[in-house]
């Protein structure tokens, strides 16, 4: 598509595939796509592929179709091959060989299994259908409006759609939501008489093995004309439901399922009708069950309405204390969608306790690619080593977050109709950095990070140094101009860009810092606060407890300490406040001057795109110093000990 950023796919990553003589063989709707993508390349480049017998340089062979989606790839005797027994599995083993590239023909290599750890890798678009008044075309997007709607209904053309469903495949994606979790009046007809709008975006990403799955609203019954009551335990509603559901999937035959946020800042849910959460999914699940669908329940569930006075209520046990005493009564097609902290996507948070206290219920792992409290993507921050750890903590005292995500991992999309989709073009990376590590969520980010930086801009060690040492510690320098030792927030209400100390601090949402002229942070012991540190199972229990165990960069978000609270690193709390900030600041202009030297080496009109946004990036890094320091210093009356300037 002209004018359109092709991401990690340009044409030269084709190159060593578009060279040589492909055989494919096997038959249905993915071959062909897998076909067509060789039979492109094979044209710019001058190679050839066929379906019949004879001497090959690649071989990609589908040996049956099971619906698996693992796939065997070796190389010996001059010859590449390829096999699944899944039509899936020969797609992403194509995409395999296109990110080896070169290597995929001069490397000897043994067969060996490649499978994907999460069997659902998915996406959740916060479109709207129409402009909402006050979020506009998508929620906590910052790349522009809808690649699926425009002026209130799905877009004519599709073919952007399609192009997106071949990114998300080439990184190993296989599922997206394509609207917004809060549900408004006009996605609600999504479900019934616009069905046909979501099956037009469903033809586009089939072709790339991606299944379509739809937010809809608890309250549909209600709202769409059928039974005035939505009771999940209601023989009405339960059969208005069943019946929604199989026109779906006559419009719709391999939909994946619903996206459901219930009893959570004003959406309706089962509370209403005296029902619980697992009520409310399991209605949901039994309408689904005959078709092969699964709901996903989002767990964000929290009192929306609280007292700044009262500091016995805390917001971050609130997904626990709802849904842990529910285990065991989901449906086993109910997936109970919990983000990977307890607040909400903040740049520093410790790993959800649900996470690990719920072995009955299938639990997917919600994080968010679309950087709403990490710089809205005018600011760099690659996401991957905050995801790894996540994924790799043993929160049970073992076994990892990656593991226990048995419902799969799941991503709020960043990506928008930008012609560099993601507005910030380096922001592609954590789009591309997540389907990877849903795939395998062991995986080093940092291999998958110079994985990025080959596919998207070529070849060229100079550029790729650049890149990675600009992106690399990107995560690390936002938190450090940002909110300290987790504490979290501090940001702009509403929009959630820029800073605001006590921007939620007296708000009815809960996100509190509790600075006082004596100290900051949040007591959440056992011993003498909200006791949500006591919710982890050993060792984290006793970690989080004491401040003296507590990790330095939670240490805020576990406990209320003095200014003068010396920290692991041997600085004390203010000082720490005062470095990193000034700290923060000066990693940025090293960045911008950074992506300034490789003006020669980054196509024109990306260069500049990145730069203009690395200006906002720094002005804003400098708003948050001056803001947050001075705050600090107000205070605590504790001067900086190098003598810096703070107002």
């Amino acid at each position: 598509m002209q004018g359109v950023d092709p991401a990690w796919l340009p044409d030269v990553a084709f190159r060593p595939i578009g060279t040589r003589r492909t055989l494919i063989r096997g038959s249905g709707p993915l071959v062909d796509t897998v076909h067509g993508e060789v039979a492109r390349a094979c044209e710019r480049f001058g190679g050839s592929v066929s379906r019949e017998s004879g001497s090959y340089d690649l071989v990609l062979e589908l040996d049956g179709d099971d619906g698996s989606e693992g796939f065997v790839y070796g190389r010996g005797d001059g010859c590449t091959t390829v096999t699944a027994s899944g039509a899936r599995g020969l797609l992403y083993g194509f995409f395999h060989v296109v990110r080896l590239g070169e290597t995929a023909f001069l490397d000897d290599a043994q067969p060996a299994s490649y499978q994907p750890r999460s069997a659902l890798r998915m996406l959740d678009h916060w479109d709207n259908v129409a402009v909402h008044p006050v979020m506009g075309q998508v929620e906590r997007g910052y790349a522009g409006g809808s690649l699926f709607w425009e002026d209130g209904r799905a877009r004519g053309h599709l073919e952007r759609v399609r192009a997106y469903g071949r990114l998300l495949a080439a990184c190993g994606i296989n599922a997206v939501a394509v609207n917004n979790v809060n549900v408004h009046a006009a996605e609600a007809r999504l479900l019934t008489d616009r069905i046909g709008e979501v099956a037009d975006i469903a033809d586009a990403l089939r072709a790339y093995g991606i299944r379509t799955h739809l937010s809809v609203t608890f309250a549909a019954p209600v709202v769409l004309g059928g039974p005035a009551s939505a009771d999940p335990l209601d023989e009405s509603v339960r059969a208005w439901w069943a019946g929604a559901t199989a026109r779906v999937y006559a419009a719709i035959p391999d939909f994946g399922g619903f996206v459901v946020k219930a009893d959570s800042e004003g959406q309706p849910g089962p509370f209403a009708y005296g029902r619980s959460h697992a009520d409310g999914a399991n209605m949901l699940a039994a309408a689904l069950a005959p078709h092969g669908g699964t709901v996903h329940w989002r767990a964000f569930v929290y009192n929306h309405r609280q007292d700044w006075r009262d500091r016995s209520t805390d917001r971050a046990r609130a997904a626990y204390d709802h849904f842990v005493p529910l285990d065991g009564e989901f449906a086993d097609n109910a997936v109970l969608q919990v983000k990977h902290g307890p607040m909400d996507f903040q740049v520093r948070e410790p790993v959800s306790p649900l996470i690990g206290a719920m072995p009955g219920t299938r639990l997917a792992v919600e994080l968010q690619a679309t950087q709403e409290y990490t710089g809205q993507q005018r600011h760099v921050c690659w996401l991957g080593p905050m995801w790894s750890e996540v994924l790799r903590f043993g929160i049970d005292g073992g076994s990892p977050v990656g593991a226990l995500a048995r419902g799969g991992l799941v991503a709020v999309a960043n990506v928008g109709d930008d012609p560099f989709w993601t507005g910030h073009p380096l922001a592609q990376a954590n789009l591309y950095t997540f389907g990877r590590l849903a795939w395998y969520p062991d995986a080093d980010p940092h291999h998958v990070l110079d994985e990025w930086i080959r596919l998207t801009f070529g070849p060229g060690p100079g550029l790729a140094a650049g890149l990675r040492s600009i992106l690399d510690g990107s995560w690390r320098t936002y938190e450090k101009y940002t909110a300290p030792l987790g504490v979290g927030f501090m940001v702009q209400p509403g929009h959630h860009y820029g800073p605001s100390v006590d921007g939620y601090e007296y708000s009815p949402w809960g996100t509190y810092h509790f600075a006082d002229r004596d100290g900051v942070g949040v007591d959440r012991s056992a011993a003498s606060g909200t006791g949500y540190a006591g919710l982890y199972a050993k060792p984290w229990a006793d970690v989080y407890e004491s401040p003296l165990a507590c990790p330095d960069e939670l240490l805020l978000f576990f406990h209320h300490v003095s200014y003068r609270h010396m920290l692991h690193s041997g600085k004390t709390v203010i000082q720490h406040i005062y470095d990193t900030h000034f700290e923060g600041v000066a990693e940025v202009e090293a960045a911008r001057a950074r992506w300034a030297s490789l003006v020669d080496l980054v196509e024109p009109t990306r260069h500049a795109r990145v730069a203009e946004r690395f200006e906002e990036q720094l002005r804003g890094a400098r708003e948050w110093r001056d803001q947050v320091n001075s705050y600090f210093f107000r205070k605590s009356g504790v001067a900086d000990e190098r003598g810096r300037t703070i107002y």
